[in-house]
């Protein structure tokens, strides 16, 4: 999931720290007791029979308002089409409040932890012997926000419109027209029509055949991308992304494109039909690109505003301040995300040159200058899967008999041993130049790469998101360029959603372009294997990618800082999409 617009990034300038929507905090020197790495997430437990209403919170109360800031500005969605999101921001609010999907997940308080439970459909689905074939049942009692009842024919539609890729890019780009039978040459609803033989339906019951085995439908089904869709005009994109219906026990009052959503109850949502989310609350205000200075000083004053706030970017700089003001209402949340440079594979072909790359990486100065918290909120990482996911070697070395470090000499001797003397290569890459913080974590990361012997030039951009020139290969500043990149967070717990969208031949978030046959024949193969065997063969592949081909460069696992206010009840964190769990809170009157 990209960490802002899919999914979830800050674009953090030189550092090529883009969060698509993975939000972040970080800070100096003094905040270097802030708390150790956050690394591990209680596993994800199935719970196939869990039914409406979800679990009572004990003390809760009803009423209020929950304003949610956002200073991040890469995490304001343009559009709420359920069909293209693919952010941690966007699934941590609309699938969490809006948009109900065959499957969902819920806080278990017990565990700290997340779990898998049916949404729409009554269990978590059936698969057939080899997963090439899935069958989910719909619920009769579930409502749209107008009163009319969902129907297994509107799921239908909405599966078959996450494979309009053009249209509506988003993860259905990726999995749907990957694992739905006949996905790849289908375009869509509105393009090929609504006849996809992949997909059937007979009464409330779905049917989806897939062109490969599919271990993982239950967790794609919980995605926003699986959200009902009423045909005909009113659903049809672009419109369709300023005024959705919803399904959830909230729906959409207002909508500013990049500002603000204001969220209100749905009194066609029915409890008993949800096992997993609660309407507490009388509205959700969720605010984006906001002043993190105004947005930090105003939690760290306590005043009466602030009481309702979650802020879900807490500057590390300000962390010892927040300590004081508000106690354990600040805290370090884990994020099963990793952030990436990624060397044009055409542009920079020698390996030598992309291992000289990662010892040219000022990683700790350019974290701190990027304000973030070395150890708290970034730690340095040594493999394309991020800390706890199954799969995962910690003692993976990338660059075998090397440890990954800042270290200009031996930047050096890989730079000599593909032949260039020190000043001779240039890097070229793109920041955000509309904040302080990017532009000092370019100085820093420019300062690094210049005293390990290379060349640099750093373009500024100030349009937008950085994601914006790394996926487009006609945006001008990106044909200047040969070095991209992207942060990345896992869409379920399993490698399977984290090296194929980075590393599969022609995919978006490939942003260095690497291309090899022997990758691409493995992502296709691991999902053949018997499921017990698929963890580790996704482990190897990372091992593989790195000490073979080294196309990217890992410069940090992410954590994140979080804070809210005192009238805020029952705060928890969604550890799935790396998000507050937004299903649960309360206001306390």
């Amino acid at each position: 999931m990209k960490r802002s617009k899919p999914i979830a990034a800050l674009a953090s300038g030189a550092v090529l720290l883009a969060m698509a929507a993975c939000g972040g905090g970080g800070g100096d020197d003094d905040n270097s007791d802030a708390g150790d790495f956050q690394s591990e997430t209680p596993p994800v437990v199935k719970v196939p029979d869990a039914e409406g209403p979800a679990p009572a919170i004990d003390g809760s109360e009803e009423g209020g308002t929950i304003t949610v800031m956002h200073p991040d500005p890469d995490d304001g969605p343009s559009s709420l089409d359920p069909t293209g999101m693919w952010s941690v921001t966007d699934n941590g609010i609309m699938q969490a409040l809006v948009f109900r999907s065959l499957t969902t997940y819920r806080y278990n308080p017990e565990t700290g932890g997340m779990e898998l439970v049916p949404d729409l459909a009554t269990d978590l689905g059936t698969p057939n012997e080899d997963f090439t074939e899935w069958k989910f049942t719909i619920k009769d009692d579930v409502k749209w926000e107008d009163g009319t009842p969902v129907t297994a024919e509107e799921v239908a539609f909405g599966l078959k419109r996450s494979m309009d890729s053009e249209q509506l890019p988003g993860p259905g780009a990726y999995y749907s027209t990957s694992f739905f039978l006949g996905g790849d040459k289908y375009g869509g609803p509105y393009k090929d029509g609504d006849d996809f033989p992949g997909i059937t339906v007979d009464g409330q019951d779905i049917t989806i055949k897939m062109s490969q085995p599919f271990s993982e439908m239950d967790f794609w089904g919980t995605f926003a991308a699986i959200t009902p869709i009423k045909p005909g005009k009113a659903s049809e994109p672009p419109a369709y992304g300023l005024d959705p219906l919803a399904t959830g026990p909230y729906k959409v009052k207002s909508f500013t494109p990049n500002q603000e959503i204001v969220l209100e109850r749905n009194e066609n949502w029915d409890p008993n039909t949800d096992p997993a989310r609660h309407q507490f609350v009388d509205e959700f205000v969720l605010k984006f690109d906001q002043n993190q200075e105004t947005t930090d000083a105003t939690m760290i004053s306590n005043n009466e505003e602030s009481k309702t706030w979650i802020n879900t970017i807490v500057s590390g700089t300000k962390y010892q301040d927040y300590t004081s003001a508000v106690g354990d209402r600040v805290g370090v949340y884990p994020q099963t995300c990793s952030s990436f440079l990624a060397p044009d594979y055409k542009k920079i072909p020698e390996i030598d040159v992309r291992r000289a790359i990662a010892f040219a990486y000022d990683y700790e100065n350019v974290w701190a200058a990027a304000g973030y918290i070395p150890g708290t909120t970034r730690e340095m990482a040594n493999s394309i899967l991020p800390p706890g996911m199954l799969g995962q070697d910690p003692d993976m070395e990338p660059i075998p008999g090397e440890t990954i470090e800042f270290n200009p000499d031996k930047a050096k001797e890989y730079l000599a041993k593909a032949g260039y003397e020190p000043g001779e290569f240039e890097l070229r890459w793109v920041y955000d130049d509309t904040n302080q913080e990017s532009k000092d974590a370019m100085e820093q990361a420019k300062r690094g790469y210049e005293e390990a012997g290379f060349k640099t030039k750093p373009f500024p951009y100030s349009g937008g998101s950085t994601y914006d020139v790394w996926t487009d290969p006609e945006n001008p500043i990106h044909k200047k360029l040969n070095m991209q990149g992207t942060a990345w967070c896992q869409d379920w717990p399993s490698a399977a959603t984290f090296i194929p969208p980075l590393f599969k031949t022609g995919e978006q978030y490939n942003t260095g372009n690497f291309s090899e046959k022997s990758v691409d024949d493995k992502i296709k193969e691991i999902p053949t294997l018997p499921i017990d065997e698929q963890a580790d063969a996704w482990g190897e592949l990372d091992k593989m990618i790195n000490q073979e081909y080294y196309p990217d460069i890992n410069v940090g696992n992410i954590n994140n800082l979080q804070a809210y206010g005192e009238s805020i009840g029952n705060y928890t964190y969604d550890t799935v999409q790396g998000y507050p769990n937004l299903r649960d809170v309360y206001v306390v009157q």
